[in-house]
């Protein structure tokens, strides 16, 4: 008896909380981020205006457009393909050394491969900061991007 009644307050309990947390790392591992070229953006802005506001007042642009999607449209400045072939497409006024950087989503490479510098183009992604710097130009970082073939 006493047996059963280690096994009814003990074991199964135990079993139950293990069964939830498996469970749980198992969705957490296996988890993918949504498609950004499909998500509805919060902000749709030129790539020379969303410079000027961060600009302007860096906490207030940060405290609006972080972490948020962003329709950025602009002229592209330079396409950039690293050593592991990831593509950034840098958009702004090529006058100006600030600019908005664009790290394209591996799944859109084959979209950004195309894309020619001078262009005017529209471009998906998630805001993650703001690199400010007097000497080298200013930089709005878009993460997670693709292009944006609706005008």
């Amino acid at each position: 008896m006493k047996r059963k009644k280690i096994i009814r307050y003990v074991v199964l309990p135990l079993l139950l909380i293990l069964a939830g947390v498996a469970i749980y790392i198992y969705k957490e591992y296996n988890r993918t981020h949504k498609d950004t070229a499909k998500l509805k953006p919060d902000y749709s802005i030129t790539a020379t205006d969303l410079l000027k506001e961060f600009g302007a007042n860096e906490q207030v642009a940060n405290k609006k457009f972080w972490d948020k999607i962003i329709r950025v449209e602009g002229h592209v400045k330079e396409l950039v393909k690293d050593e592991k072939g990831f593509y950034s497409i840098i958009l702004g006024d090529t006058a100006s050394m600030s600019s908005v950087r664009c790290s394209i989503d591996s799944i859109h490479s084959n979209e950004a491969a195309v894309i020619q510098p001078g262009s005017l183009i529209a471009v998906k992604g998630i805001c993650s900061g703001y690199n400010a710097d007097e000497m080298l130009g200013s930089d709005v970082i878009l993460v997670r991007s693709a292009v944006d073939s609706k005008k």
